[in-house]
Order: structure tokens, then sequence, then C-alpha cells
């Protein structure tokens, strides 16, 4: 089999997640009498209230003999450190364009990320069925927009295709005619190029991103780079000191659709979730050889914003809410920084916590 890992990048209220859904249901991520939520991937409360993405997640589809992994991104600047580290498990991006506002501040963002990568983009100018909707302006504003940030020759020459995310539509030209997103499917298989995975190496992994399982507890989410890896292999972490450690897989997930499926080996080019390092951290290499070279760091956008929480004195407190005590606080914080590497705590003596983020 192989795989692909596309991360979908654009600006707020695009139709970034609309689209994947799309991609979900004809990718054969649901059955056919499943009941299936919009914007299924917003699957945080906050998300869901703001409409938002906040978080990158991943899942995947399968296109012929193809897995493609598919990454969601945040679109705003705040969730910065979100963006840049997904972006390096990817082969390509799909970058999403309004087809009447064209680009926006958070395109700019995103878009450079990925340039800077090296990244070839697949533009994707989607809700062409609106009437405000000037296509062929937005595709030479896109174009203008790479020049500005420096795109090579070659990203230059992206490919495109116009969309209708909302109605599961994807056509090459404005004026075909088509019912389904089978045209971004065959410009995805055609246009992107894995990259070279050894399955021959040692195995060897780099952390992107993390999540939290109250029964696994600390994951590793990334992409296999090279080799091969077995669940409760024995390996080696390189942190990004470059202190070596041991550590011991005890689980390895990868994505089916939206479903998490427990495997038992990973192969190069899938990208999976492992459980059993606890003190794992975004950024690090875990390999089964110990004189493996780590891969290239990550670079984690540093905070912009600091406060301070402290016992509220004044005479109403304590009359409303449910969790009004700092122990209920400083739970939350600490179950936040098991996968929010974009978040700095400082808990203080007194009872006083100063939170510093994006």
């Amino acid at each position: 089999m192989k795989y692909l890992t596309i991360a979908i990048i654009a600006h707020v209220d695009h139709g970034k997640t609309t689209l994947v859904d799309a991609l979900l249901k004809q990718g054969g991520a649901f059955r056919d009498n499943q009941n299936v939520e919009v914007c299924v991937m917003d699957s945080n409360d906050q998300e869901k209230e703001r409409g938002i993405t906040i978080y990158a997640k991943n899942t995947a589809i399968q296109i012929g003999d193809t897995q493609v992994n598919i990454v969601d991104t945040p679109g705003h600047a705040d969730f910065g450190s979100e963006v840049e580290r997904v972006l390096r498990m990817a082969d390509s991006v799909l970058l999403l364009v309004d087809a009447y506002e064209g680009p926006m501040p958070q395109t700019r963002f995103v878009l450079r990320k990925s340039l800077e990568l090296g990244i070839k983009p697949i533009v994707v100018i989607n809700k062409i069925d609106k009437p405000t909707s000037r296509p062929a302006y937005v595709l030479d504003a896109v174009f203008d927009l790479f020049v500005q940030l420096g795109a090579t020759d070659e990203q230059c020459d992206f490919a495109h295709v116009y969309t209708i995310a909302r109605e599961g539509i994807a056509k090459r030209e404005v004026a075909d005619e088509s019912t389904n997103l089978q045209p971004l499917f065959d410009m995805i298989l055609e246009n992107v190029k894995p990259r070279e995975n050894d399955a021959t190496k040692p195995f060897r992994m780099q952390v992107a991103n993390l999540a939290y399982d109250s029964f696994m507890g600390r994951q590793g989410i990334g992409r296999i780079a090279d080799g091969i890896v077995k669940n409760g292999s024995n390996v080696f972490v390189i942190g990004n000191d470059g202190v070596k450690r041991k550590g011991k897989i005890s689980k390895i997930v990868t994505s089916r659709g939206l479903n998490k499926v427990e495997i038992q080996e990973g192969i190069a080019g899938d990208l999976v979730s492992i459980a059993g390092i606890s003190d794992i951290f975004v950024g690090e290499t875990i390999t089964t050889d110990e004189n493996t070279e780590p891969l290239p760091p990550i670079t984690i956008d540093p905070p912009t914003l600091k406060m301070q929480f402290f016992v509220n004195d004044s005479p109403f407190a304590g009359r409303e809410g449910d969790y009004v005590t700092s122990r209920h606080i400083r739970d939350r914080l600490e179950k936040e920084l098991e996968m929010n590497v974009g978040l700095k705590v400082e808990f203080k003596s007194d009872g006083t916590f100063v939170v510093a983020g994006r």
C-alpha cells in the first residue's frame, strides 16, 4: 500500500472543515446509513461552540491502493504552534481559498509556512456557486501571493481545482460538469509524490503532535520516516537537547476514516500514534537504532500573551459556577499541558497561575 499525507490549510471560514467532511463521505469513511455530524473534525467543545478549528487533527481515506492521511489544521495565526508542526508530516497541502474573498491574512500565514518547508501546494478555490464568486480573479491573486512570498518556479506552477465543498463537488474548470470530488482525488494522485520511505532501514519517526488518553496516557503522533515498528518494541528517544533515553512502545494506533485502530506494526509513510513513552515531547525522534541521526528539530512559536490568575477575593466570590476552586483550575491546566505544546504554565506557591500562550 502507498501512503500520502495531505494537510488542508486555509483562512478561517473558507470552508476547510466542510471540505474534509465531503472528502470523508466520498472517501468511504462512513457507512451508507451512518448519521454524520456537520464539521465532524471539529470535535473539541470550544471548536463546536466557536465554529473554528483550534487543534490539528488527522484522519484517513482510501483512494484506490493509496491511503491518504488528511490533517485538518487551524486557520488562525494564534494557533501557529499547531500548524507548522503538522506541515512537516505532509507531502503536500490543499490551500483552500474563498472564490469571492480570495487570499486573506491567515492564507498568507499558513501558505508562507508551507513554502518555507519546500511543499508544493494544490490550490482549491471554494464556494464557486456563490453569485458573487470571481474564481479567475482569485486564481490570479493566489499566484501573486505565491510570488510575494518568494515561492520557487516549481511551487508557482501549482495545480488548481474549483469546488463547492458544501455539496461535495470538484471541477478542473469552472464550466465542467461534475457531481462529486473525483477530480480532486485524481489531482491529488497525479500531483503529489510520496516521500522516499525506506522500510528496510531502522525505524525512525519524529513526534509532530501530542494526544492524551486516560487509558493509554500521553501519545506521540507522527509520520514514520523509515523502517517498520512493531508493538512492544524497545526504542530509543532522542530528545531535543540530543540526550538519548530508552522507552518501550505499548500501543500503535492509526486512522481508518474517523476511527482509531490499533495495529501490530507501523510501516514507513504511515501516520501513527505511539503510546508507552510517558515523557514524549514534540520534536523528539523515536528510533530502534541508538546510532540513528535525529530528524531536524521542530520550532514551536513562542507565547505572545501572558495572564495571571489568582484567588477571587471579591464579596461575590464562590456564589456562581460549578468549578470555583484553584484545585479545579490546576487540574484543567495540567490536563491541557499534556497535549498543548504552545502553552506555558507557572504554578506558584500562593495558588496563583501564570499562563502564557497564543
